[in-house]
């Protein structure tokens, strides 16, 4: 299996992130990091398995109806089916996971959690895509944007923190990077975006709406507020803004993509300040100039 996935990896190695790809990443992970927000606000409405729930299937509804307009083709090659279905269980425990751990804990504590992604997807690729091999530099561009992100979580209230939240989070960042490597190591990198993102919606949108009365309330008095986040989620990060990332995953090396989501944590905060009027102190732009040093690191040719 190493073996295939070795040969695999040499036939369809990708090139460094450019700066086309550069300032597609960041637009992605300023995206991200506004959805976090966006989930913690939406909770008030909603249980969190059953937010993530409609959020897939809402996202399904729109992915097919976008597929159709532009005339996209449906038919899903049958060498892609396995890695399509893991990539399908794997998103559905990564949402359900880090749903609840939002429900759990303070937004800035669990996105550096999650945002701890490109470590593990790191590991995974230095193992199994030969063309992505860590070395000192990178090593170091993983340093100093981690502690960049730890920076900032320190400058924030810790008031609500909560062990099963964190260790949540942490379980949803190792499903995401498991997801990438998944769709890198195996046919399923041959197939469109669209299809990639339409086998997780499928997947995921059926299992997190039976589950979740498992996991409490179904609906917390939701009002056009808590509606218009449940459809920003669905249509602007799930619809357009995962594409977009499946996209420049499928052109641009793993390590390299995933390093710009160190910046979601950071710009987590930044929201935080706009939107919630939470202080912000100079230690979060010493944070985003640490991110910064980092992703160049990570990415120097």
């Amino acid at each position: 299996m190493c073996r295939n996935c070795a040969s695999f990896g040499r036939m369809e190695e990708k090139r460094p992130v450019d700066a086309a790809g550069a300032a597609a990443l960041i637009g992605i992970a300023a995206l991200l990091a506004f959805n976090q927000v966006v989930i913690k606000m939406t909770g008030g409405g909603f249980g969190p398995v059953f937010q993530a729930g409609l959020r897939s299937a809402i996202a399904l509804i729109f992915l097919l109806g976008w597929m159709r307009v532009l005339g996209k083709p449906l038919a899903f090659p049958r060498a892609a089916i396995l890695g399509g279905l893991v990539t399908g269980l794997l998103f559905t425990i990564e949402f359900m996971a880090i749903f609840t751990a939002l429900d759990l804990t303070a937004v800035s504590r669990s996105s550096i959690l999650f945002y701890s992604m490109p470590i593990w997807l790191a590991l995974g690729a230095h193992v199994l895509l030969p063309g992505e091999r860590l070395s000192g530099l990178r090593i170091a561009g993983l340093g100093l944007a981690m502690g960049g992100v730890v920076l900032a979580l320190l400058e924030r209230d810790a008031a609500h923190v909560s062990l099963k939240g964190d260790a949540l989070a942490v379980f949803a960042a190792m499903c995401w990077a498991g997801l990438a490597l998944v769709v890198r190591v195996t046919p399923l990198s041959r197939v469109s975006a669209e299809l990639q993102l339409m086998c997780q919606l499928v997947v995921s949108a059926p299992i997190l709406l039976v589950l979740s009365p498992v996991f409490g309330d179904l609906f917390r008095d939701p009002q056009p507020l808590h509606w218009a986040g449940l459809m920003f989620q669905a249509i602007g990060v799930v619809g357009l803004g995962f594409m977009i990332w499946f996209r420049l995953l499928a052109t641009y090396r793993a390590n390299g993509v995933a390093s710009f989501s160190f910046l979601s944590p950071v710009l987590a905060v930044i929201f935080g300040w706009l939107v919630l009027g939470e202080h912000v102190g100079g230690q979060v732009w010493l944070a985003l100039a640490l991110v910064a040093a980092g992703i160049y690191l990570i990415n120097r040719r």
